[in-house]
C-alpha cells in the first residue's frame, strides 16, 4: 500500500536523521517511490544531498577534535583524524583550482591540503609549519579527487619539532608527498 506524501516525508526525515549516509536510491527502494520523488521530497524539506550531509556530519564530528586551527580553515574535507597519529582528507579539484589553459590543478592547492592536514593532526593549540620538503609526482586534473593521508612520526625530535608525513593520492596513484616539520607549543 502506498503511503501518503506527508507521512512519507515524516518517515524520510526520521530515516535520514538516523542514517545521514543513506543514498537517494536506497531511500527510493525503502519507500517504493522513484529517486526523483525522493529528491523532490528532500528539496521540499530542505534536506541536503548525500555529499553535503556527509560533509556536515564530518564537520560536526571533527570540529571538536581539531584544536590547532578552525575546521573551516582546513583545505579539503577531513574524513578521519586521530590527533598526533594520523588524519585523512579529501579534496575535489574544481574549475577554480586549475589553470584555464590545460585544466591542471595549481600546485598550491595540493600543498595547502597537505599542509593544513599536517597542522590539523597536531594535538596542540599552536601548530606552525617550520619546514616542508615536498614533491609533486604527477599532475592532477580537473574533476579528480585527491585523498591526503597524514602520519605523525617523530613527536619528540631533538629540535622540539613534530614530523608529519603526508602522501596524497588520486585513486591508488601517488600525486604528492611531503614531509612537514611542525613547531608546537607543548608536547
Amino acid at each position: 500500500m502506498k503511503i501518503m506524501k506527508k507521512e512519507r516525508q515524516i518517515r524520510l526525515q526520521d530515516t535520514i536523521k538516523t542514517n545521514p549516509f543513506i543514498t537517494d536510491e536506497e531511500l527510493a527502494e525503502q519507500f517504493h517511490v522513484s529517486v526523483q520523488t525522493i529528491r523532490l521530497d528532500r528539496l521540499e524539506l530542505s534536506i541536503p544531498e548525500l555529499r553535503e550531509r556527509i560533509k556536515n556530519v564530518a564537520e560536526k564530528r571533527f570540529a571538536d577534535e581539531v584544536i590547532s586551527l578552525p575546521i573551516d580553515e582546513v583545505i579539503g574535507e577531513i574524513i578521519d583524524i586521530d590527533l598526533d597519529k594520523s588524519a585523512i582528507s579529501i579534496f575535489e579539484v574544481k574549475k577554480e583550482h586549475v589553470f584555464k589553459r590545460n585544466a591542471i590543478a595549481r600546485g598550491h592547492h595540493l600543498f595547502a591540503q597537505a599542509n593544513s592536514l599536517a597542522v590539523a593532526v597536531i594535538n596542540d593549540e599552536l601548530a606552525l609549519t617550520a619546514k616542508a620538503n615536498i614533491h609533486f609526482t604527477r599532475s592532477v586534473k580537473l574533476g579528480e579527487r585527491v585523498i591526503a593521508k597524514a602520519k605523525v612520526f617523530d613527536i619528540h625530535n631533538e629540535k622540539d619539532r613534530t614530523v608529519v608525513e603526508v602522501n596524497s593520492f588520486v585513486g591508488n596513484e601517488l600525486v604528492f608527498k611531503g614531509e612537514f616539520e611542525m613547531y608546537r607549543n607543548s608536547h
